[in-house]
C-alpha cells in the first residue's frame, strides 16, 4: 500500500480527510481495510447532500462485515467516486488515490477538524 498524502487527518472511527483548495476529500484508512478485508459493496450519498460531523453518510460492506462509514468534517457532498459503485476493490487496491469516497464543501473545516489525528499518531493508537 501506498503512503497517504501530507496533510491528512483521520478519525478514531477510521475515515480520513484531506483538504485541497478548500475542497475536502474523505476515505476509509488502511487499517480499516485491512480489518475489512475484500470490499465487495459500497453505498454513497447523492451529491448534495449534507452531513454534520460524525453523521452515518455511507455503508461498506466486504467479505467479513458490513460497515457504517461516518463523515470526518461535516459538509455538503458535491463529488461521489461513482467507479467504487461498479469496481469496489479499488479501495482495497489504493485507500488514498482510487479508492477515494467523496469530496465535500464544508465551512467548519477548522473547527471539525479539531479531535481528528495526524497519520502518524492515528497510526500509533491503530498499532497499540
Amino acid at each position: 500500500m501506498t503512503n497517504p498524502p501530507e496533510g491528512i487527518l483521520c478519525s478514531k472511527t477510521h475515515e480520513w480527510a484531506l483538504e485541497t483548495d478548500d475542497v475536502v476529500t474523505v476515505g476509509l484508512t488502511d487499517y480499516a481495510i485491512e480489518q475489512l478485508g475484500d470490499i465487495v459493496f459500497v453505498e454513497l450519498p447523492e451529491i448534495g447532500s449534507e452531513f454534520s460531523k460524525n453523521e452515518v453518510f455511507a455503508t461498506i460492506e466486504s467479505v467479513k462485515a458490513a460497515s457504517e462509514i461516518y463523515m470526518p468534517i461535516g459538509g455538503k457532498i458535491i463529488e461521489i467516486n461513482e467507479e467504487l459503485i461498479n469496481s469496489p476493490e479499488l479501495i482495497n487496491e489504493d485507500v488514498w488515490d482510487k479508492g477515494w469516497l467523496v469530496k465535500i464543501e464544508t465551512a467548519t473545516y477548522q473547527e471539525d477538524s479539531l479531535g481528528l489525528l495526524e497519520y502518524e499518531d492515528y497510526k500509533e493508537e491503530t498499532d497499540g
